[in-house]
C-alpha cells in the first residue's frame, strides 16, 4: 500500500525559511517521478516542484525559482522541499505525490499517489 505523509508545515514569519518532508512507503517499481504541489484557500491545487524519481532531475512553477528546492534523499524513502524567503502568498497547504507516467508531470493528472498535506502559513 503506498503511503505519502508530509511533515513539516507551520507558522513562520515573512522570509523565513522551512523544509517540508514527505515519508515514503510503498511506491510501485514504476514510479517515475514526484511532485510538490500547494492549495492555497479558496483556490485551485498548483503544481510547485517535481523530481524524477531516479535521476534526480528537477522542475520548479516559475514563482517558486531561486526560493524553493525539492530534493530526495539519498535512501530514496524521504522527499523533501526546502522553501526560502517565504511571502505570505506561499500561504496553503502543501502536499507530495507520486507519479508513473513521464509526461505532463507539472499537472494533477501525471499523479496518481497523493499525500493528506501539510498546511504553511506565512504571517506578515
Amino acid at each position: 500500500q503506498v503511503q505519502l505523509v508530509e511533515s513539516g508545515g507551520g507558522l513562520v514569519q515573512v522570509g523565513d525559511s522551512l523544509r517540508l518532508s514527505c515519508a515514503v512507503s510503498g511506491l510501485p517499481f514504476n514510479v517515475d517521478h514526484m511532485g510538490w504541489f500547494l492549495q492555497a484557500p479558496g483556490k485551485e491545487r498548483e503544481f510547485v516542484a517535481r523530481i524524477t524519481w531516479n535521476g534526480g532531475m528537477t522542475r520548479y512553477a516559475d514563482f517558486v525559482k531561486r526560493r524553493f528546492t525539492i530534493s530526495r534523499e539519498n535512501s530514496r524513502n524521504t522527499l523533501s522541499l526546502q522553501m526560502s524567503s517565504l511571502k505570505p502568498d506561499d500561504t496553503a497547504v502543501y502536499s507530495c505525490a507520486a507519479g508513473t507516467q513521464s509526461w505532463d508531470t507539472k499537472f494533477e493528472s501525471a499523479y496518481t499517489y497523493w499525500g493528506q498535506g501539510t498546511q504553511v502559513t506565512v504571517s506578515s
